[in-house]
């Protein structure tokens, strides 16, 4: 099965290098303007640099920083909020105007506002964060929790069983696929978001440094961090997507 994985790796690879090596090819033909698009090796060599001399890791814990914190508590709030809103109605009428209203807000747009109210610092960025998960884990937890097995409902309650047992061992449980979607959708948000809001507000992290190299025409090094934040989302997909599998190893053997 593995293997099987590993193979089906192959193409998209062999994909992503023919087109850094046409890359390479078009800017030593003089087909792409240096000063624009350095060579693909070029920007090998100053990543290489950064990763052997641990210029990366001050950086990219800033960002994480941010991200995980962020991450952690939208996605508290988005489940709490959703499995309110899929269990009450009264809860589900009280917050489903609010939550339709600030949900098409593209959570970007929010975060100059933010500034006025929490300044520039971790606080902003962090709410940013938070603001960007909590409506896709709060509307995949509210469709979860709607769409449980009325059966399983039904069992629970001839055996007695209390409304927060119900909700902890049944609901949630069920909701479980909806709500990890949820959550694997806004972690590329969490990201976007904490390196947008490090560019807007100029303090640390891998935003503010791939803004920086742009403004000091350091075009080298600022493909290379934007190559950090690249294999830095990947790598949080692909943990989330080991995780997630874990979770759900019941449906990945169905």
């Amino acid at each position: 099965m593995r293997a099987e994985r590993l193979l089906g790796l192959v193409p998209g690879l062999l994909f992503l290098a023919l087109l850094i090596a046409g890359l390479e090819w078009a800017v030593q033909a003089g087909l792409v303007r240096r000063a624009l698009m350095p060579p693909p090796t070029a920007i090998w060599e100053v990543l290489r640099d950064l990763l052997l001399s641990g210029d990366v890791l001050g950086p990219l814990y800033s960002t994480l920083r941010l991200v995980f914190i962020g991450f952690a508590i939208g996605s508290v709030v988005g489940i709490a909020l959703g499995t309110a809103m899929g269990w009450w109605s009264a809860a589900y009428r009280l917050l489903e105007p609010l939550v339709e209203m600030m949900r098409p807000i593209p959570k970007a747009a929010l975060v100059p506002p933010l500034m006025l109210f929490l300044g520039i610092g971790d606080t902003m960025k962090i709410t940013s964060v938070a603001l960007a998960v909590t409506f896709p884990v709060l509307v995949n937890t509210l469709q979860g929790v709607r769409g449980v097995d009325r059966v399983l409902l039904d069992s629970a309650r001839t055996h007695g069983w209390s409304t927060a047992r119900a909700l902890w061992h049944v609901v949630l449980p069920a909701s479980l696929p909806f709500i990890l979607a949820g959550m694997r959708t806004s972690l590329g948000l969490a990201l976007i978001i904490a390196v947008l809001s490090e560019m807007l507000t100029g303090q640390g992290g891998l935003g503010f440094l791939i803004l920086d190299m742009q403004r000091s025409f350091l075009i080298r090094q600022m493909y290379a961090w934007l190559v950090i934040l690249a294999l830095v989302g990947l790598a949080l997909n692909a943990v989330f997507a080991w995780a997630e599998a874990r979770a759900l190893h019941w449906q990945t053997r169905n």
